[in-house]
């Protein structure tokens, strides 16, 4: 398990003190998944690589399994090579000059104490076996494709046992293809050797496809965590809702025919029409409130009017995107813009008028950091 409490780092930056790790609090479970995700500079592989040693911070405590490593009050301050981890840096920092075993077997070479010759051929095979590299051993690193020179890193990371593992954005140097192949053999290889793992990445897809627990980023803070679904569909803030994912958002105002601090669905007033919307937290009539809702939850109405009178709108398709196995569809409503993804059977010509449902459950009511009343755009995340 790996334990962060009250993490604190600074750096200098010319004549400015800048924060890169604010008060970070976390706990890993043994055998947990777990991914501190958010874009560049939000102070995940900074957290990373304190856990590693490899940063000192300037306050906090870190723990990893049983063991203290860190701990400013106590003046603990582990070195690396002892702190029982393992880690795959983002270049994977392959020897080019060694074999593929050789690559492997390094960590236990200068390991205390060190493995037996007999030991250490044992378990370099073993590791190399675990990351389907056997019948590899000779040959030099550099002459490995791009998976299979992650596999390696992998296998030097895991020789030595660790009760750690930590990966610093391993698959981004991999294409499309492969990185969608190696995100499935990377998860199931750490759950099948029940190793701890912290995982970092600004890829919202890997961080929801391999994580048992995802925690957000921004600014050096964790501003959320949580299971992939529920990270997905209950952001509790603007920034998770726009970064994870796509997502329509829609600055209105909660009505005031709602009783003040009322939670449940709630109407709020928009451009484009009165939404009935989830709402996580009680809300205040009058309130500054943005909608969001994700493009495969909005839905083509039926003509038969079978959805119900509410939260229909009426619009005109500016343009579609073919993505393969759907279409994006961008349809202008009022002032706003409104976009949902449809399979490619279902999706109108560009200029046809079209009736959209918006439902309830997936309207979510997030509160507006700006504070500002209902503008009229719509507008798209990330």
């Amino acid at each position: 398990m790996i334990k962060i409490d009250n993490l604190r780092m600074m750096y200098r930056s010319g004549t400015e003190q800048v924060v890169a790790v604010d008060d970070v609090s976390l706990e890993i479970k043994q055998g947990q998944f777990f991914t501190l995700l958010g874009p560049s500079g939000c102070g995940k592989t900074t957290t990373l690589r304190c856990v590693a040693g490899l940063e000192t911070p300037d306050s906090g405590e870190i723990g990893v399994g049983n063991d203290v490593v860190f701990s400013s009050s106590r003046h603990i301050n582990v070195p690396p090579f002892r702190r029982n981890i393992g880690m795959v840096f983002q270049s994977y920092a392959i020897w080019p000059h060694m074999s593929v075993f050789d690559n492997v077997a390094f960590p236990l070479l200068h390991a205390t104490p060190r493995p037996s010759r007999k030991q250490i051929l044992e378990r370099v095979l073993q590791a190399l076996s675990l990351v389907q590299l056997v019948g590899l051993e000779d040959r030099p690193a550099p002459y490995l494709s791009g998976g299979q020179q992650q596999r390696l890193a992998l296998a030097r990371a895991l020789v030595g046992e660790p009760s750690v593992l930590l990966l610093d954005e391993p698959l981004s140097n991999l294409d499309a293809k492969l990185r969608e192949e190696m995100r499935v053999e990377l998860r199931d290889l750490v759950k099948r050797l029940n190793v701890t793992t912290l995982f970092v990445t600004h890829e919202q897809i890997e961080a929801l496809a391999m994580s048992d627990v995802v925690a957000v980023m921004q600014k050096g803070k964790i501003v959320q965590a949580g299971t992939p679904l529920e990270i997905y569909t209950q952001p509790q803030g603007l920034f998770v809702a726009e970064f994870i994912g796509r997502t329509n958002l829609i600055r209105g105002r909660v009505s005031d025919r709602m009783p003040s601090g009322s939670a449940g669905v709630v109407p709020v007033e928009t451009p484009i029409a009165t939404l009935m919307c989830r709402s996580l937290s009680p809300a205040s009539a009058n309130g500054s409130a943005i909608v969001a809702v994700r493009p495969e939850d909005i839905r083509l109405a039926k003509p038969d009017g079978s959805d119900g009178a509410g939260n229909t709108v009426n619009g005109q398709v500016e343009r579609l995107s073919f993505l393969g196995e759907t279409v994006d569809c961008f349809v202008r409503v009022g002032e706003s813009s409104l976009m949902l993804r449809l399979h490619p059977s279902m999706a109108p010509e560009a200029g046809a008028g079209i009736s959209l449902f918006l439902p309830p459950e997936s309207c979510l009511v997030l509160p507006d950091p700006d504070g500002q009343a209902a503008a009229g755009a719509a507008r798209h995340g990330r």
